[in-house]
């Protein structure tokens, strides 16, 4: 049997602010029982909702030398769905009504604390791991603290770390001086080849040059962060670490997100019934959001932060253009007040036409991916996404730009050889975006044959966690040797 211990800063379905935590939440319940003991690690943070800390069991609790005072830590352990959680509890780090704040040297003290916590609890949990899987900057100290302070003890001798980039923007940097006296590392730490970057002391830096392995959530990210372009200032440590570092593509979760069995659409339907049930979603999204009532109309679906790095600049671009053509369009998001604002104004100009609901719901998400044809996603950079698996796997079928996971997981359609599973673009141009949405116009309205098999094909892709699991298996194998 080995362990594997997944150490994180969010995890499904204790708190979520992303897809990180989808990762954490499903990606040990896949993995193969038989071989392996994967559990979980999280802050207990006080915004978890009540009845998910009703299900958590004080276990221990011990004192903890930490920027340059005695801190309380506490450790408390869950079961859920057949995963062991614990929980590193001190509520003047982990209390508030998010999990995270603006405030950069708070966060860097409290997840600081955790990596520090994380692995001195760990002889008490009675659990010791073979390998730790550390991600995102929150978790870049492990790999770091593992190799200075808990490099000695029996205990932690041999315990390797792999470190998952989810998304290379948010890397924990501040200066050196407060680095050095909220972590108590030594100067040794600070270099250029070690936690320092660019005069700053960064976290992530420190996890990537000291894990074991480095993995990234798809193949074409994988290679586009060793780039300038991707690579935000670190693609020359990424070049240097290219043998040790690999893209898995996350999976979905087909439980949740499957539209035969979904409570949340009004019509369920599947890979054989889809061409007379899936339109009855579109109709009932068609009057709930006000839009003009016509089953022909092809209708476009974003379910997004409204964001630069989404592709957003791109849409404010070419609306007032996208709003002429014969379509409609659906929003569901939350993000920068302009994107919010320019969504307001085109629902306000085309009523019948534009449906802009700016907030979040679970519930209309997965509506959109039901009733909608197809699915717009023209992100800059896009380390795996999610979005476009979910409408795949719903029959609406993507239109992206190809970077990242989107390259990795949607095949543009080919009207030669009758292949594919979406539509894409190259280069980060608004006109090429509207290219492409009017070539997947003319294939709704001129071929429908040739869409509605394109829509087979992108249902019966598989992006499971079982098909990600295995390459984490493999992973593991490797590292931990045995």
């Amino acid at each position: 049997m080995k362990n594997i211990l997944f150490i994180a800063s969010e995890g499904v379905p204790f708190i979520k602010t992303g897809g990180l935590a989808d990762v954490v939440g499903s990606l040990p319940k896949s993995i193969d029982k038989k071989y392996y003991d994967v559990r979980v690690m999280l802050p207990k943070y006080t915004c978890i909702k009540q009845e998910m800390k009703d299900k958590m069991k004080y276990k221990t609790h011990f004192y903890l030398n930490f920027n340059w005072k005695s801190e309380y830590v506490g450790v408390f352990e869950a079961k859920v769905d057949g995963i062991t959680y614990y929980f590193i509890d001190n509520e003047s780090y982990f209390s508030g009504f998010s999990i995270y704040s603006d405030n950069v040297l708070d966060e860097i003290k409290k997840f600081s604390f955790f990596c520090k916590a994380a692995l001195s609890a760990l002889p008490l949990t009675g659990f010791r791991p073979d390998l730790i899987h550390c991600h995102d900057w929150q978790t870049g100290l492990i790999p770091v603290y593992l190799k200075e302070r808990f490099a000695g003890g029996e205990f932690f001798r041999g315990i390797k770390t792999v470190m998952t980039i989810h998304n290379l923007k948010f890397q924990g940097k501040w200066n050196v001086k407060d680095v050095k006296n909220i972590t108590g590392l030594s100067d040794y730490f600070f270099t250029p080849d070690k936690l320092e970057a660019y005069k700053d002391a960064n976290l992530l830096k420190g996890g990537l040059v000291y894990a074991d392995a480095i993995t990234t959530v798809s193949d074409t990210y994988a290679e586009e962060i060793k780039t300038d372009f991707y690579g935000e200032g670190l693609n020359g440590l990424l070049n240097a670490r290219a043998n040790s570092l690999r893209g898995i593509v996350n999976g979905i979760d087909y439980e949740d997100f499957n539209p035969e069995t979904d409570q949340h659409i009004v019509a369920q339907y599947n890979a054989a019934n889809f061409r007379k049930e899936k339109v009855k979603n579109k109709r009932a999204l068609q009057q709930e959001l006000g839009l003009a009532q016509d089953d022909k109309k092809m209708m476009i679906g974003i379910v997004s932060r409204l964001t630069d790095q989404k592709g957003f600049d791109l849409i404010a671009y070419v609306m007032d253009e996208l709003c002429r053509e014969d379509v409609q369009i659906v929003v569901l998001g939350t993000g920068e007040e302009r994107y919010e604002n320019m969504f307001r104004h085109f629902d306000w100009k085309y009523g019948d036409k534009v449906s802009a609901n700016i907030y979040y719901s679970d519930a209309l998400s997965h509506k959109i991916y039901a009733a909608a044809d197809a699915f717009l996603m023209p992100s800059l950079f896009e380390p795996c996404g999610l979005s476009q698996l979910m409408a795949m796997h719903y029959g609406t079928l993507p239109i992206v730009r190809e970077t990242g996971g989107l390259k990795d997981t949607v095949q543009p359609y080919n009207e030669f050889e009758s292949t594919g599973t979406g539509f894409s673009f190259k280069n980060y141009n608004a006109h090429e975006m509207l290219a492409t949405i009017r070539y997947a116009k003319y294939v709704f309205y001129q071929k429908k044959r040739e869409w509605n098999k394109m829509v087979d094909r992108a249902m019966a892709a598989d992006f499971s966690w079982d098909v990600a699991a295995k390459k984490y298996q493999e992973m593991y194998d490797w590292l931990i040797g045995y």
